[in-house]
């Protein structure tokens, strides 16, 4: 599998930090049978008290109507980029520095290896910098890493 670069358009909602907002928040999509793929949660350390959570994909009537019940809102400039491939050792530092050299500051990464694909995300500054960031990782795959 070659290596796959896409800017995503997740869904967020802002919620409470308190035990059991992240599962309270899910549980529509989980009962209109909506399969996730990203998950993210995370507490305001700004806003004590606040927590953001992005969910991806949410495709179809079905899901959107589950999606929009629970308060989610698509994020209309996502600052979301989503890379995938076979992993191999050193991807991890190649891909950050095939951003890193295209001046690209990046915001968050969650990365995941299971048996030989991996799946990370990177989360940029604004949508400009992770369409740039998409232009950046293509040309380093392009190059082979």
């Amino acid at each position: 599998m070659a290596i796959k670069v896409t800017q995503i358009k997740p869904w967020k909602v802002e919620t409470e930090d308190r035990p059991g907002a992240l599962a309270d928040a899910l549980t529509p999509l989980a009962e209109a049978g909506v399969n996730l793929e990203y998950v993210e949660a995370y507490a305001h350390e700004a806003e004590p008290g606040r927590a953001s959570i992005f969910v991806y994909p949410i495709t179809g009537r079905k899901a959107i109507n589950a999606a929009t019940s629970a308060g989610f809102k698509q994020v209309s400039e996502s600052p979301f980029v989503l890379i995938e491939g076979d992993d191999k050792p050193g991807l991890g530092q190649k891909l950050s520095r095939a951003i890193a050299d295209a001046g690209i500051n990046i915001h968050g990464v969650s990365a995941l290896v299971i048996g030989r694909k991996f799946r990370a995300v990177f989360s940029f500054g604004n949508p400009q910098d992770a369409k740039k960031a998409c232009s950046a990782l293509r040309r380093a795959i392009k190059r082979g890493l």
